[in-house]
């Protein structure tokens, strides 16, 4: 790898239409005013609590041309996103509610597509919502979950690890950026996703988020907006499948794919567990007080963007004051206004 392949890393990042679109996120906090990233909106997934129990509250709607395209491969990934949602904060799933809109021919691959996931996962879907119409079809999904220990971007703190973790198994679809393990990992993806309530549970790890459609720096940039802190990730280290070029598998959004933050002297346990199953694991920089995410490869290195000036989600700033909180899967924070990742041209 070389130059060009920074490079290309670079240009994705500033020109992704999946990170920028998290700023839009913003309107909630102007609507319903700010909570914290704990309890809604802001993390993976809202921790509502219930006497001495953490409940987790997440919803994930899927891109309408995925939904367009793949009725099935939508309900697969209703399923997938909430699912990890859910692990990222360190719980289990309990139960998930769809709910779908489009003709019924489409409507029947979505639920057959949720069903499908689901039984992987062993996730019951205990309800939802159909509505069948010849317009514009969307799919949705909801998930109820529990914690023990939850896990929060909130704890991200200067002199942790980054650790990231990776099914390698799958296969890359050509129409849209997905790398899709489903079929390869099977039944092995229920107890996979154990893996990170486990870790939470035993004091390994302070925070987590699952990659999603912005890619892995997108996702890195998310973990660590509510602290400020900044990182500087090596791309050599991060684990990706033969054949994938660095720049695609950056941008790619994986049925199994996590952002870790753990104590300098839980980083061998934490990599041994996700090896044990046969999944990828490696540690891939540190966290650090300058705010601004950072990428080094070759022996170059390039600043993305400053959390001290700049937000992702949009959800730092101000907004009326209000009580309730609001889930969200990319929420709301404590913080002034900053400026939001701007539009950028290839090569800029």
């Amino acid at each position: 790898m070389n130059d060009s392949a920074l490079s290309e890393v670079i240009a994705r990042f500033r020109t992704s239409a999946a990170l920028r679109s998290k700023a839009s996120i913003g309107l909630v906090t102007e609507i319903f005013g700010k909570t914290d990233w704990v309890h809604g909106p802001g993390d993976d997934a809202a921790v509502v609590e219930c006497g001495e129990e953490h409940i987790l509250v997440a919803g994930e709607a899927i891109w309408p041309p995925l939904v367009e395209a793949d009725p099935f491969g939508a309900g697969v990934a209703s399923v997938v996103a909430n699912v990890n949602d859910v692990a990222a904060m360190g719980g289990r799933g309990l139960a998930l509610v769809d709910h779908v809109v489009a003709r019924e021919e489409a409507a029947r691959k979505v639920l057959e597509g949720i069903r499908f996931a689901a039984g992987i996962y062993r996730l019951p879907v205990v309800g939802g919502h159909l509505t069948i119409w010849d317009g514009t079809p969307s799919v949705s999904a909801s998930i109820v979950g529990r914690a023990v220990r939850p896990l929060s971007s909130i704890n991200v703190a200067p002199g942790q690890e980054c650790l990231l973790a990776f099914c390698l198994q799958g296969r890359m679809r050509k129409d849209f950026p997905i790398f899709s393990s489903i079929r390869d990992r099977g039944a092995e993806l229920a107890g996979d996703i154990g893996l990170l309530p486990g870790l939470a549970e035993a004091g390994l790890l302070s925070g987590a988020k699952d990659v999603s459609m912005a890619g892995t720096l997108g996702s890195m940039a998310m973990l660590l907006e509510p602290s400020g802190c900044g990182a500087l990730v090596d791309l050599a280290a991060v684990p990706r499948p033969h054949r994938v070029s660095l720049a695609s598998w950056m941008s790619v959004f994986p049925t199994y794919g996590f952002l870790l933050t753990a104590p300098e002297a839980a980083v061998a346990a934490v990599r041994a567990k996700f090896r044990a199953r046969g999944l990828a694991c490696e540690r891939i920089g540190s966290v650090d007080d300058t705010g601004r995410l950072r990428v080094h490869l070759a022996g170059e290195e390039s600043e993305l963007l400053d959390l001290s000036t700049q937000t992702v989600t949009g959800l730092t700033a101000s907004g009326p004051e209000s009580e309730a909180g609001w889930s969200s899967s990319d929420g709301d924070g404590p913080g002034t206004a900053r400026d939001p990742l701007p539009d950028a041209s290839p090569g800029t």
